[in-house]
């Protein structure tokens, strides 16, 4: 007898298995047990007939309570009007029985299953929402490691910011003074590729800004990509191909999971090149429009990235920000000594950022400069400075933030919905 996950259930119709989880929900019509199992891979309806097991089995199912963990055997058999899979069981092992289970079919609201996270990952959704989160992961270092870019793994314990000083988790490192939690792997990234030409990181990062909105975690997940010889127009391109790769992939290997989700796959199909393109000043203009009172040299805030989104249903791509509201790395528009070629990706339907890139400054007196202007310890960042002075080339890249692309793949209204255990200005539990 076969030991099977759920998912393979297709593959062993009118043969008789076994299959271990949890029993996540359950009913009876007092001559049948209906039990929800939950294993990992899926979920199975399993169908226990008091007429047709003995009566040690039907004794056993009395005492199940929810996420009670158990064995079965039994036959698999298709739903007679669904694509769905049930086993008929023949025979029941009680692993452990549950207590009373705190989280219950009645609402509940954000903080208590914040509180229970650990327990609040069971339910179905949260399954599905974490399901794609991996299927994320793969398409995006699939996608890179198509084009021919090398993983490289940043630090994350860094001597110094990389974009401001403010957003930063300091830590005592030993007898060497303070080390900070890394903000991003792209300086890191920025000297990998003097060796390797294309390049690409994938780890958490930490920002300390007293952030409540939708939008923020204070630990997330970030994939940094880094090009040499990649100028601006072409780290668009970058950009749109890599969305649309993982849009097609959630869509292809996803189904299930976004059908749990109740997620609108329409808009996610209409995901394709080109994006809408527009400079930050174009941005503006159409803002005012629509009512909103930024100003012409201001960073686009998540009211902003909001009201814009819902009026397009292509992701935005918006370049040449001010440059005084963006780092001191990002290169400046030959155009324009007042914009920065950079970019950031808005997702549609209301979602906003979720990639932010730009040209770096390649020259090294120039770089110089721009450290003096942001208030940097030159002494901090002679290791980054030195890329500029032995075979410095035009370079562009990137940060993808993989919770806010998730939520917006899943349609989940929170990040905090797309990490496991979500670490925000309130919560540190569990």
């Amino acid at each position: 007898m076969n030991k099977i996950a759920i998912a393979q259930a297709a593959d062993f119709i009118d043969q008789k298995v076994k299959i271990q989880g949890w029993v996540y929900n359950l009913r009876s019509s007092g001559s049948i047990y209906f039990l929800q199992i939950r294993d990992g891979s899926g979920f199975m309806q399993a169908i226990i007939s008091k007429s047709n097991v003995e009566s040690g089995v039907w004794k056993k199912c009395e005492k199940i309570t929810q996420e009670s963990s158990v064995k079965l055997q039994g036959k698999i058999s298709k739903h007679p009007k669904k694509e769905e899979y049930e086993l008929q069981v023949s025979e029941l092992e009680i692993i452990q029985i549950a207590e009373e289970y705190p989280i219950s079919k009645k609402e509940h609201g954000p903080d208590f299953l914040l509180d229970n996270r650990h327990l609040w990952l069971r339910s179905n959704k949260q399954w599905a929402i974490m399901k794609v989160r991996y299927q994320v992961f793969l398409a995006l270092t699939n996608f890179f490691d198509q084009k021919g870019y090398t993983r490289v793994d940043a630090p994350i314990f860094t001597p110094s910011a990389c974009e401001g000083t403010t957003t930063l988790f300091g830590v005592d490192y030993f007898d060497l003074g303070k080390a900070y939690l890394s903000q991003s792997g792209q300086l890191y990234s920025e000297a990998a590729i003097r060796s390797l030409g294309k390049v690409y990181d994938f780890g958490p990062v930490f920002r300390a800004e007293k952030s409540k909105t939708r939008r923020h975690l204070t630990e997330f997940w970030m994939l940094d990509y880094e090009e040499a010889f990649l100028e601006h127009q072409d780290n668009l391109e970058v950009i749109e191909d890599c969305l649309v790769y993982v849009a097609e992939h959630i869509l292809n290997n996803c189904q299930k999971e976004l059908e749990i989700l109740e997620r609108d796959t329409g808009p996610l199909k209409k995901i394709k090149k080109p994006f809408i393109r527009m400079s930050h000043q174009e941005a503006v203009e159409k803002l005012h429009q629509l009512g909103s009172n930024i100003k012409a040299d201001d960073d686009l805030g998540g009211d902003d990235e909001t009201i814009l989104t819902k009026e397009f249903d292509q992701p935005i791509l918006i370049d040449k920000y001010p440059a005084k509201v963006k780092a001191f790395y990002m290169k400046r528009d030959p155009q324009d000594e007042s914009r920065a070629l950079c970019v950031d990706c808005l997702a549609p339907e209301g979602y906003g950022e979720i990639v932010g890139g730009s040209q770096r400054e390649d020259d090294y007196q120039i770089l110089l400069k721009r450290l003096k202007e942001h208030k940097l310890a030159k002494k901090d960042f002679d290791w980054y400075l030195d890329l500029r002075k032995y075979g410095s080339v035009p370079s562009s890249g990137a940060g993808i933030g993989l919770e806010r692309l998730v939520g917006w793949l899943c349609g989940t209204h929170h990040v905090r919905e797309t990490i496991p255990f979500p670490r925000m200005i309130t919560r540190l539990r569990p």
